[in-house]
């Protein structure tokens, strides 16, 4: 019974499909710590192996539990019944009381209605976080010994962290029966911290309860800290703690940046809502998003000393159990700004930074010898935690300041081409103005580069004349480059110039709105040689010397549509692939890429690099690895990526040639003379089929 038990818990699937992670719970951890996680899925059956992208993190499997059916659970039901009658009335042997409350809790968790049944399969890990890693985002993977997952986000993190245990699967919602979906509260319990894990999260009704009614339902917490949870389906999850007076609180939640997009959702990822109220039952603040993106933020500063509890749900009340979140909050260290948000690659630029609880107003930049592209920098705050990081771009193009006053053309400022001109609009309705000579026939490209760094600047964008005349404007550029933005706020437009003069280039924002975090970059340039690359998916499943063709995308930029030329670069031994090249204004391709040896036991990172080159110039770009999203039932989205791995698995074992079975001869009964009565004739089985013993009524029962 145990054995068969042990073998449907293990039970692989006839026709495996390719291992997918939904959603990881809880979606990070503290630096220096161990504990588990839970991995939603499907396709986890053979797991054998959890990997965590950098140095280190380590990961182990605990358990896997697939999806019962029917059978399957009715199987598990009459095995449990005999574990807990023996025969003979004798009492449950103690060595099978934690299979009893495994198996019992298997049953009660398991739903053969999931709403998901792609993130129904579930996996236990325990992660080991070594105490000298920088915080910051990860990846987590699972793997098989034939097939390797897509990534999941896992942050690490320096506050201590509080969890309670993961919900189980929710059920399908049916007309009419939508109550029979909803996650029960439990009331009663405080949620310690993750390395305990086993406690329980607490859930309301609604936002409208004040504090002093919900003594039972809010988990209580010491700051600075990091609260792990899912939000199901009508649920508010909330949290007390004790603030002093002066302290400035940040609030920064994590929904949509652990799980972009969901395709069965609207509007396609969990949409968090964070309020705060004071001791008094008195809202004292309240986020949704956090300029344009959608993981709200909030900044307090606390009055007076006392208790307080913030909460956290979905802003339309939906929910399911990878509606996963987490919120940081204490007196951490924010940037809300820095300026200027590039610069020439191999310089050391003066980065100024401006936020909430920090001890430096400089950041470090990348280092000197980086390629053009973009990186991101970080600084320490109070307590010596880290600050968010805030992305920074390298370009190779001569760079300029803006300088004002520059908001009309007879104060433009003069640039020579080509240039990046580092900006901001200072205040509410600024206008910066930027004047150039140009030539007839001449071709002009003027690009903006705000959005794509963090800034909320929704640029608009406009080449007029000498006489004021417009040529081209622009407000919204699609740039497929950015799979996590959704609105393509930046600006681009591209022109001919009809005449020999002056022209003026003018940026401005849509809604007129300025400060000092509404930096930008505008580049105004001949077309440039330039593109981006992206391979999907993120890994490759690799058979010994048979080929894997991982899709190349490319972005043409700027109008190109010369040779590029896709290669691997610095491959690992043993792995090769074809150089392909795309010519004209081809999108995507399929590349080979191939290994000579028999298996990995680990992924193999990889590196795909595409080469453009004319008379004068030569541009590398590498490929960044990407997954294909799909956002709400519609949209397509290439959401990049850590690495691009390679799993090399062997060839599938030969199959045996069936033998024909020989049917054995039946000798023909003997004819007898016809003066002879015929006699019955007895024909012998053959030796290699002996004669079955006659089948009888009594069946002796096995022993359980």
């Amino acid at each position: 019974m145990i054995l068969a038990f042990t073998v449907l818990l293990a039970a692989v699937s006839v026709a495996r499909g390719q291992a997918y992670i939904g959603y990881v719970y809880p979606a990070g951890g503290q630096i220096g710590t161990t504990f588990q996680v839970l991995l939603g899925g499907q396709g986890f059956e053979g797991i054998s192996n959890i990997f965590v992208s950098g140095k280190g993190v380590t990961a182990r499997l605990v358990e896997y539990n697939k999806r019962m059916n029917n059978q399957e659970t009715a199987l598990i039901n009459e095995q449990l019944r005999e574990l807990r009658n023996p025969p003979n009335k004798q009492p449950v042997d103690p060595k099978y009381t934690n299979l009893i409350a495994r198996i019992e809790k298997l049953l009660r968790d398991n739903v053969e209605t999931p709403a998901s049944a792609s993130i129904a399969n579930l996996v236990i890990a325990e992660i080991t976080i070594a105490s000298n890693v920088p915080p910051g985002k990860r990846e987590i993977r699972v793997g098989t010994k034939t097939t390797l997952s897509n990534p999941m986000v896992f942050m690490l993190g320096e506050f201590p962290e509080y969890a309670g245990p993961a919900v189980p699967p929710s059920r399908l919602i049916t007309l009419g029966k939508e109550s029979a979906s909803l996650r029960r509260k439990v009331r009663g319990t405080n949620a310690p911290p993750v390395d305990e894990m086993m406690s329980m999260m607490m859930n309301a009704q609604g936002p409208s309860a004040l504090p002093s009614d919900l003594d039972d339902d809010v988990v209580k917490i010491q700051l600075p800290a990091t609260v792990n949870g899912q939000i199901t389906s009508g649920t508010v999850d909330r949290y007390r703690f004790f603030a002093r007076k002066g302290e400035h609180l940040v609030l920064s939640a994590q929904a949509r940046e652990l799980i972009p997009y969901m395709a069965d959702a609207v509007p396609g990822w969990f949409q968090a809502v964070i309020a705060l109220w004071d001791s008094k039952g008195n809202e004292v603040a309240y986020d949704d998003d956090f300029r344009f993106k959608p993981d709200p933020v909030v900044f307090y500063e606390v009055p007076e000393d006392g208790e307080y509890m913030f909460a956290i749900y979905d802003s339309i009340y939906r929910g399911r159990e990878d509606f996963v979140y987490r919120v940081s909050i204490g007196e951490q260290p924010f940037i809300t700004s820095i300026f200027p948000i590039g610069a020439p690659a191999g310089t050391t630029p003066d980065i100024a930074i401006k936020g909430i609880n920090l001890t430096e107003t400089h950041a470090a930049p990348p280092p000197k010898d980086a390629a053009p592209g973009v990186y991101t920098v970080s600084t320490r705050g109070k307590g010596g935690y880290f600050s968010n990081r805030a992305p920074f771009a390298f370009d190779s193009l001569p760079e300029i300041t803006e300088e004002e006053p520059n908001n009309t053309a007879k104060k433009a400022q003069s640039v020579k081409l080509p240039v990046i001109i580092n900006g901001r609009m200072d205040k509410p309705g600024d206008v910066d103005i930027f004047k150039f000579e140009g030539h007839a026939g001449d071709q002009v490209v003027a690009e903006v580069s705000a959005r794509r760094l963090d800034s909320p600047l929704d640029s608009v964008v406009k080449l007029t004349d000498a006489n004021d005349q417009c040529l081209a404007i622009n407000d919204d550029n699609e740039d497929l480059a950015t799979g996590l933005n959704t609105h393509h706020a930046d600006s681009y437009m591209r022109a001919t110039l009809p005449s020999n003069g002056t022209y003026y280039v003018h940026i401005s924002d849509t809604e007129h709105n300025g400060g000092e975090e509404y930096a930008y970059r505008l580049r105004v340039s001949a077309p440039q040689i330039d593109f981006a690359l992206r391979v999907v998916p993120s890994y490759m499943i690799i058979r010994s010397n048979s080929p894997a063709n991982p899709k190349i995308y490319i972005i043409r930029k700027d109008g190109y549509t010369g040779p590029i030329k896709i290669t691997l670069k610095d491959p690992p031994p043993g792995f090769e692939m074809p150089p392909v090249t795309m010519i004209g204004t081809q999108a995507s391709t399929y590349v080979t890429i191939k290994a000579n040896f028999l298996e990995t036991t680990n992924p193999v990172p990889l590196t795909i690099i595409g080469t453009a080159t004319n008379q004068t110039e030569k541009v590398v770009r590498e490929a960044m690895p990407a997954e294909d999203r799909m956002q709400a039932f519609l949209w397509r989205h290439l959401v990049p990526a850590q690495e691009l791995l390679a799993m090399v698995i062997p060839p599938p074992p030969k199959a045996e040639p069936v033998k024909p079975a020989v049917k054995p001869a039946t000798p023909a009964p003997a004819v007898p003379p016809k003066s002879e009565p015929a006699k019955p004739v007895t024909v012998a089985p053959p030796k290699s089929a002996p004669a079955k013993p006659a089948a009888t009524t009594a069946v002796k029962k096995s022993k359980p």
